[in-house]
């Protein structure tokens, strides 16, 4: 045999244009190669941003006059707060912000154009929800500047005196859930479902490639085992594994990083459960869909990307586009975050939290009706 001694080009050229054909017939890895650029440049370039604007604000107007609607039109007008509701007490409205329908609240006391007329430096107060502090502290920042339009537009004629001295009028801020603006608070409950989502996906997003590639599926395919018993079996041992992550996560919470735990454990438990479930839902659904474990991590890892962006976690829910909102409306790591920190941060009992758990029931039906559709009951 001839020895193939030094570099050939001609050798070099047919590797080159091996591989190029083998990644012609692995789609999915070709579509990993152009799909994850163009995703992380929409995320990066249009979902992102840490200064939110029209942010969901309530009302409890005890006192209307000229000029309470020009602070509360002025509070439109800054973009930073969208006026969605009137409540008629305090009640209803700390409700609205436990249940994270709306970021603030502005109330109005009875008195306070009294008070302002007569030059006794009323004060209004604005609560805020805290929980996620990069969310409100643009718009909390805004508001003394509000208070100068206000007093430069009303303040006139027989009333300029009051304007001329200091501020005839303040804006008290209590920032509710996170009244020290702690980053732990919002980032260390949060870390809960980023974990599950990594682990939980990751361990069973190669549960099923992995038996296919060990050749072990011959067997599994020569049973009488349904799709549905395959898929609920797999899932089953690792939910286990999930709840002791949650347990270890807790603890450090606490003692660690003392973060407190204001609402029930039990729910929260029950929550994490439920998140558990969906995640190992969409594990066996990547792993059905999946040829060999390398296309396993490739799919994870495409799911995950988007849940890290637009759950909340990182970047502001409120801050991003209405398109980047619709599809965090679909993960369930997006409802496991305010899930986890309603529950913790603010003692949200369970009718607090149902509107937040009813999304994940339904995930956890449609993904898992999919991972069984697509369970191959052959090795082709």
């Amino acid at each position: 045999m001839k020895e193939r001694n030094g570099f050939s080009f001609a050798r070099w050229w047919g590797i080159v244009l091996k591989e190029f054909l083998q990644l012609r017939r692995d789609r999915l890895t070709f579509g990993m190669i152009i799909g994850i650029p163009l995703i992380q440049m929409a995320l990066f370039g249009f979902a992102i941003n840490f200064d939110p604007k029209h942010l969901p604000t309530g009302v409890v107007a005890a006192d209307q006059s000229e000029f309470t609607r020009s602070f509360i039109a002025a509070m439109r007008n800054s973009s930073y707060y969208d006026i969605v509701t009137v409540y008629p007490d305090e009640a209803s409205a700390r409700e609205a912000l436990v249940q994270g329908r709306i970021l603030f609240v502005l109330s109005i006391p009875q008195d306070f154009t009294r008070e302002l007329v007569k030059g006794h430096h009323p004060a209004l107060l604005v609560e805020a929800d805290a929980t996620d502090s990069v969310s409100v502290g643009g718009a909390v920042a805004a508001l003394p500047g509000l208070v100068d339009a206000v007093l430069r537009k009303d303040l006139t004629g027989p009333l300029a005196t009051l304007g001329a001295r200091a501020a005839a009028f303040d804006v008290q801020v209590h920032r509710l859930y996170n009244p020290e603006a702690d980053t732990q608070y919002n980032v260390v409950p949060g870390l809960m479902g980023v974990i599950l989502t990594m682990t939980m996906v990751m361990m069973t997003g190669l549960a099923i490639t992995r038996e296919r590639e060990r050749g072990t599926m011959e067997n599994l395919l020569a049973t009488p085992v349904l799709p549905l018993e395959v898929t609920s079996g797999k899932i089953i041992p690792y939910v286990a594994i999930g709840m002791l992550q949650v347990t270890i996560i807790l603890v450090a919470a606490h003692y660690v990083f003392h973060v407190p735990v204001l609402g029930n454990p039990l729910l929260l438990y029950a929550c994490a459960l439920l998140f558990i479930a969906a995640s190992l839902c969409v594990g066996i659904m990547l792993s059905s869909l999946a040829q060999n474990q390398l296309q396993g991590v490739q799919l994870t890892f495409f799911w995950f990307l988007p849940n890290i962006l637009l759950s909340g976690f990182i970047i502001p829910f409120a801050g991003m586009p209405q398109w980047a909102r619709w599809i965090g409306s679909t993960l369930p790591l997006t409802y496991f975050n305010r899930l986890v920190r309603g529950i913790m941060l603010k003692g949200a009992d369970l009718a607090d939290v149902w509107p937040h758990i009813w999304p994940m029931l339904l995930f956890i039906v449609v993904v898992m009706a999919i991972a069984v559709r697509v369970y191959r009951r052959t090795l082709d």
